[in-house]
């Protein structure tokens, strides 16, 4: 009788999980949403009203967050439409502070990793733990999404910053991000703290992923190869549906408890 209380309240527990597990599927899909975030971003704000197209992608921020909120467990689909939404969203924000507010990439690098610090520290003392494996109650996951904003704006405004401002251009800035990227997974093999990897890890993966989109998007008097934002976005698009259609089918990334 005991026992199987305890197996019921495991399998409670396990469904409340609202984030998958960290695979190789996670960091694929990963890049794939920062590198459309950056492309699809850049379409909307070139081809429509800027306002409408930042109205937009707030819009569909919230309409993304709030699906995601109601699920009561982790929901491919779910989630990594969330994950777009804030890389499309979040790329707007950080392009929003320099282009509209004049904000050199530098100081709004260093703002966003402030934001994070704090939300980082203030997760860390309300709960004791910024583990990314067991988002399980509603203030984890604010916190968890809140950390997650903050890293692909500060991401954003790092590989801006590399690129435009330090001149390196997008793909000298890919392959330096590219190369931090591999430094974490030395990291984690030489035994560091596998949560601050991930994070670490996780940030990477912002600028990574939008140096390359806007190298193969943007036109060569830009460092780029030229092949259209809108091009590069919906290329993107498939590889992504592919892909989380594939977890939804197979569950590969689901978290046992």
């Amino acid at each position: 009788m005991n026992q199987s209380l305890f197996i019921n309240q495991r399998l409670t527990r396990s469904s409340l999980n609202k984030v998958p597990a960290i695979t190789a599927y996670f960091w694929v899909l990963k890049l794939l949403t920062t590198a459309m975030g950056e492309a699809t971003s850049d379409y909307l704000v070139h081809h429509l009203n800027p306002y409408l197209a930042v109205g937009l992608g707030f819009m569909g921020f919230v309409v993304a967050f709030v699906w995601q909120w109601q699920a009561p467990r982790y929901i491919a689909p779910i989630y990594w439409f969330l994950v777009l939404m804030v890389a499309i969203f979040g790329t707007m924000v950080a392009d929003s502070v320099h282009v509209a507010l004049g904000v050199p990439y530098y100081l709004s690098s260093s703002v966003f990793a402030v934001v994070l610090a704090v939300v980082f520290r203030t997760w860390y003392k309300t709960e004791k733990t910024v583990s990314i494996h067991r988002i399980n109650t509603k203030r984890r996951e604010l916190f968890y999404w809140a950390a997650v904003l903050a890293t692909f704006a500060m991401g954003t405004a790092t590989g801006d910053m590399t690129a435009t401002t330090l001149h390196l251009g997008y793909l000298p800035s890919g392959l330096l991000f590219l190369a931090l990227f591999g430094l974490t997974g030395v990291a984690y093999v030489l035994g560091f703290n596998t949560i601050w990897v991930f994070w670490v890890a996780y940030v990477l993966t912002r600028p990574l992923g939008a140096s390359f989109a806007d190298w193969t998007a943007k036109p060569p008097s830009m460092t780029g190869l030229g092949y259209g934002d809108g091009v590069v976005s919906a290329v993107l698009g498939i590889a992504l549906i592919v892909g989380v259609g594939y977890l939804a089918i197979t569950q590969r990334d689901v978290q046992q408890d």
